[in-house]
């Protein structure tokens, strides 16, 4: 059997003992929680969870700018790598001495079911993928159960601040929180994490939502923007929740299920 990535490339499942390299810090937490922790020869440093077993992982630097020597030597016959998170030209050297690269792409909750098929099956783990999978229907259901009762609200996602950037409706944050109603402005956009003008956009939401990461909002910078724009409602959002994927959806999905209720019973401030 065979199984396509983002590009369409087919794998096969690995005969041998794989040596995996993952350049993606939810994949890397993925290929950990599909078993296959012993095989996993290198990361990123972005890579801390889980973080008790990422710990004896070798670090080969960044998700951009990471060392093509370290890797190289850790001869990895897989290297786990997506189209966002890593910059096409350093993907495309790995090609020289990679065997096999395995490119991912979710752009949709409902994505992480072939992402769990893919990894689990090139690397012989279908039995864990299918229960992640039954997990992910059964949080998917109740999300898609418990949102028809709940009121559509229109929210700014922030990601960074000076400047400020939002994140646009083709992306796997956007329609994460889109499967909480939450719908994301700007509506539209030609790039996919564009810069807004705050005060306007802010305005037009119902909500400001603050993410931990990549900028690490905090309450100080909740507080600021409350007096800088009076009248406009933010509040923080656990970043890796949204925007990981793989095992992450299983807990994120439930977390914003908690988070919508919380923000309905608490005073606007």
């Amino acid at each position: 059997m065979q199984w396509s990535d983002a590009l369409g490339k087919p794998h096969d499942r690995y005969p041998g003992s794989p040596r995996i390299v993952s350049l993606v810090p939810s994949i890397t937490e993925l290929v950990i929680d599909l078993g296959l922790a012993g095989v996993l020869v290198g990361r990123t440093g972005f890579c801390v969870h889980p973080r008790q077993a990422v710990r004896r992982i070798a670090k080969v630097g960044g998700t951009k700018g990471f060392s093509i020597d370290t890797l190289r030597a850790l001869a990895p016959t897989h290297v786990i790598v997506n189209i966002d998170e890593n910059r096409r030209e350093e993907v495309e050297a790995l090609r020289d001495f990679v065997p096999h690269l395995i490119v991912t792409h979710p752009l949709a909750p409902r994505d992480n079911l072939d992402l769990y098929r893919l990894v689990g099956g090139v690397f012989g783990r279908e039995s864990q993928a299918a229960d992640l999978c039954a997990a992910f229907e059964r949080e998917w259901a109740a999300t898609t159960a418990w949102l028809t009762g709940v009121p559509r609200q229109r929210v700014l996602y922030l990601i960074w601040r000076q400047p400020w950037l939002s994140v646009a409706r083709d992306t796997y944050i956007s329609r994460m929180l889109a499967a909480a109603g939450w719908d994301t402005l700007p509506v539209l956009s030609s790039v996919r994490y564009p810069e807004v003008d705050l005060p306007s956009v802010a305005r037009e939401a119902d909500i400001v939502l603050l993410s931990s990461e990549p900028y690490p909002f905090r309450e100080k910078h909740r507080r600021q923007l409350l007096d800088e724009l009076p009248g406009v409602r933010a509040a923080l959002i656990d970043g890796e929740l949204v925007s990981w994927y793989g095992t992450r959806a299983l807990h994120g999905l439930p977390y914003l299920r908690r988070l919508r209720r919380e923000l309905a019973n608490s005073p606007a401030t």
